[in-house]
């Protein structure tokens, strides 16, 4: 979908250019932008030409008038001439009669197109004036009364979606310009959430959402794409309460899927789920959460290194606490092909883990080796994975802080690490070397520090 959009949105560009208001030079702009949710602010123009940006457009062709590209016009017009264009996007047409306003319709859709590539390519940037009329045009189009549903008319019950006939809605060909020019715009990196915010708010969210009532499967699926960018980039909508028991719910859900998984139910694992690690209040939900993922990785094992390389916390202790805790659950359902796919990065970040002065990080890390799938999956890999850990161990039971896990390094070290068959990657005398050391300095701590593990 908008192909060659997103082409000419790859591109490189130089550093964006701010469009400025007019300086007191030249005369204010005598547009007025109405939101379609709101009452309008501040008195109208009085100027001849002023039109409020809601109105819908007369039969006269004149009035829908050809305007300069942006880029080709006078840094000090572009202001004006960019609210002059937001004015044209804002007329309405009869889409039902394909033959009435062809004219006007198509310069529209053409000022739509200019729009969107000029927030795609952030050759520009828009200041808080624009950015505020931008959010009030595209209200003024999607934010409208939807006719009734096709049931409500014959008096039926909701069929299959799939079996009936579809409705279309016959302003589609701009409307889905305004909906991919709210995506460019929520995702544009010029965007400042702290500015857009105060548009994009809860009343905006809520009408959205309303929309999906349309019976266009187009519209609802560019308001899914929205909404879901919409949460990503504007964490003042991520209110969290009430997410674990949603999450109970879908558990019980996932826990119905059929084999083989749907390719909608990874993404909904990967664009849903895996994010909510994110959030700093994960610990309120984090159970239902990982009973979630596991789920997953119990029905599909190969979604573990999915899951495994999603999310992993490195400023936030008591985050990476629970992740360590939900890791060992993972990798219990990992099969060893799957572990094999991740396990060069993921004992790297252990090993890091285990060298964390934060002691519950340490210890909760070490226990990974109480687990016997976990250990055997090492056993298995010890060629690869020891080399990557062994620094680590060593450091540890040199001089942590922590008894606790200066003890448990010692005994994991000594006990519960593979140590059945040479590793290939050494010598059989470098290999005796290294168990000799690590053994000597866990003898250095005396008995009273080590901590036997069952």
């Amino acid at each position: 979908m908008f192909n060659k959009l997103i082409k000419r949105g790859q591109r490189k560009v130089s550093k964006a250019e701010p469009i400025e208001p007019p300086s007191s030079n030249y005369p204010p702009p005598s547009v007025i932008v109405n939101h379609a949710s709101r009452t309008s602010v501040g008195p109208p123009s009085s100027a001849p030409n002023s039109q409020p940006l809601s109105m819908v457009a007369p039969p006269n062709s004149g009035v829908v008038e050809v305007l300069p590209m942006l880029k080709d016009s006078p840094p000090q017009d572009r202001h004006v001439l960019f609210l002059r264009k937001l004015q044209i996007c804002c007329f309405s047409f009869d889409f039902s009669d394909t033959l009435k306003s062809v004219r006007e319709k198509e310069i529209k859709r053409q000022t739509i197109l200019e729009l969107i590539d000029l927030v795609q390519s952030g050759t520009c940037k828009l200041n808080e004036t624009l950015q505020e009329e931008l959010i009030r045009m595209i209200s003024v189009n999607i934010f409208r009364c939807l006719p009734p549903a096709s049931h409500e008319n014959s008096g039926t019950e909701a069929g299959d979606p799939e079996e009936d006939d579809v409705y279309l809605e016959p302003s589609w060909i701009h409307l889905q310009l305004i909906y991919e020019l709210l995506l460019r715009y929520v995702v544009s990196n010029e965007t400042d959430t702290k500015v857009a915010k105060r548009y994009i708010d809860h009343s905006f969210v809520l009408k959205l959402l309303d929309l999906f009532d349309s019976e266009d499967p187009r519209e609802r699926e560019y308001l899914k794409t929205i909404l879901h960018r919409i949460y990503g980039k504007f964490m003042v909508h991520r209110p969290h309460s009430g997410i674990g028991e949603l999450l109970e719910i879908l558990g019980s859900i996932i826990n119905g899927f059929a084999l083989p998984m749907k390719e909608e139910h990874k993404l909904f694992l990967v664009r849903a789920l895996i994010p909510l690690h994110k959030p700093k209040s994960i610990s309120v939900y984090h159970q239902q959460l990982l009973y979630c993922i596991t789920q997953f990785v119990e029905k599909d094992y190969k979604l573990a290194d999915t899951v495994i390389r999603g999310t992993w916390p490195v400023t936030n202790c008591g985050k990476e606490v629970l992740f360590l805790g939900e890791l060992e659950e993972v990798l219990e359902a990992t099969q060893p092909p799957e572990f094999q796919r991740c396990m060069v990065p993921l004992f790297r970040q252990i090993g890091r883990c285990l060298n964390s002065s934060h002691f519950q990080v340490a210890e909760r890390a070490l226990f990974l080796w109480n687990n016997e799938h976990v250990v055997s999956l090492i056993a298995q890999n010890r060629q690869v994975i020891l080399p990557l850990i062994y620094e680590a161990l060593e450091k540890n039971m040199r001089g942590h802080w922590n008894q606790a896990v200066h003890g448990l390094t010692a005994n994991n070290a000594t006990s519960n690490m593979p140590s059945e068959k040479p590793v290939p990657w050494e010598s059989e005398e470098h290999r005796e070397l290294t168990w000799k050391r690590l053994e000597a300095v866990a003898a250095q701590s005396g008995g009273d520090d080590m901590v036997m593990v069952s």
